[in-house]
């Protein structure tokens, strides 16, 4: 039965509460190699493959960096050739990942190999899906639109937060529409993730914050969703705990090798939940916000994430409180809020976005864009889209002249 009109008109329609007990569950997770110069480790998982000629897709400014040469020798030394695509966009575009699709066919590349952050990942993830199934990367978006899965793919990451090495996940920004559309199969996982502390230790400290504020933003996420599992918990609140013990030093100019180590262990197991978890409210406002403002994805989760949890709270105060404690605050919602609030903050990241004009169209679409969005459908409560629309109200501020 439907419910009021008035339901219709302004709630996002939720699946009914998931008796969570016993319920089938699904966990998918790439092999996974974690440790100091893990990236070393490479040319024999090449090998394994039979690669002849991989297609590295990386972040361009880490071409010359001491770390990613090393790699680069490492395939040198067990592959005929390789071709390096490094044409990406934090926020990948559409257009990029068909160009990288029609050359690693061009080229008769065999093998991807995905080095940097969660742009060149999902990048690497679109190309792998398009160059197997053809068509556009965006007939694939929602979930298990995928038929055939694509070339290997191996995963070096070199920052701590996206958690993209590991998940069944991929974000692509639609240019036409200005927004980022998720696409998520089984399909998708990397076949290897190689995660090695010492790349981020070349990681920009503004970066490293956002991104940790990221892996937090997972983890509590998927520790809510209404897709949860005990699995899933676990490695949700380790993530919350090392997240809470180690952001803070990780933006430090003299940070440590094991401090950086825990940051990729964070975002290691808030990827392994929310992957088989799902998201929440902050993700689906996040990927409105970040496709149409073209924003760090991070910084986006950050700022919303406590003016989510307030509405959302009173669904799972249990739950909630367990993530207080994890953070190392007292059990409660106004403990909570602060201490998310300390952590954003001391990690350098403003609780507001400027902008010139706050228009209502710019609302509208924001609004429009997030209940929209997949992952909405996994938070613990149904958000109105008047309270979607008064979340991303207090979240602007116009520039000033």
């Amino acid at each position: 039965m439907s419910n009021s009109s008035n339901q219709d008109n302004n709630s996002v329609q939720m699946p009914s509460k998931i008796e969570q007990t016993l319920d089938l569950r699904k966990f998918v997770a790439p092999e996974i190699i974690v440790g100091r110069d893990a990236r070393l480790l490479l040319c024999r998982y090449l090998q394994h493959f039979t690669a002849r000629r991989p297609m590295i897709v990386t972040d361009g400014h880490l071409l010359d960096l001491p770390w990613f040469q090393e790699i680069l020798e490492q395939i040198s030394s067990c592959t005929e050739d390789h071709f390096i695509f490094s044409d990406i966009s934090p926020n990948p575009r559409d257009y990029e990942t068909m160009l990288g699709a029609d050359l690693f066919i061009a080229q008769k590349c065999d093998v991807i190999i995905a080095i940097g952050g969660g742009s060149p990942m999902d990048c690497a993830k679109g190309i792998g899906i398009v160059a197997s199934n053809g068509g556009n990367i965006l007939d694939y978006e929602g979930v298990d639109q995928i038929k055939l899965p694509g070339p290997p793919l191996i995963c070096i990451p070199s920052t701590a937060g996206t958690s993209a090495d590991v998940s069944q996940f991929a974000i692509i920004c639609d240019t036409l529409s200005q927004v980022k559309k998720a696409i998520i199969s089984k399909k998708v996982v990397p076949d290897l993730a190689l995660i090695d502390p010492v790349p981020l230790m070349t990681m920009d400290m503004y970066l490293t914050a956002c991104t940790g504020m990221d892996a937090l933003t997972h983890a509590i996420e998927a520790y809510v969703s209404n897709a949860q599992s005990a699995l899933t918990d676990v490695h949700a609140l380790e993530a919350i705990k090392l997240v809470s013990e180690n952001l803070l030093d990780a933006v430090k100019p003299e940070r440590t090798l094991d401090t950086m180590f825990n940051m990729l262990q964070a975002s290691l197991q808030a990827g392994l939940a929310f992957s088989n978890a799902s998201l929440g409210a902050v993700h689906a406002l996040a990927h409105s916000l970040g496709g149409l403002l073209d924003l760090p994805h991070g910084q986006c989760n950050s700022i919303l994430l406590e003016h989510v949890i307030a509405l959302n709270y009173e669904t799972a105060p249990a739950r909630y409180n367990r993530i207080a404690e994890a953070l190392g605050a007292s059990p409660d919602r106004d403990s909570l809020l602060e201490r998310i609030r300390e952590l954003r903050g001391r990690a350098g990241i403003k609780p507001y976005i400027e902008i010139d004009d706050i228009s209502d169209k710019l609302m509208d679409q924001l609004t429009v864009n997030a209940v929209s969005d997949p992952c909405i459908v996994t938070n613990p409560r149904q958000l109105s889209i008047q309270e979607v629309k008064e979340i991303y109200g207090r979240i602007f501020t116009t520039q000033k002249s």
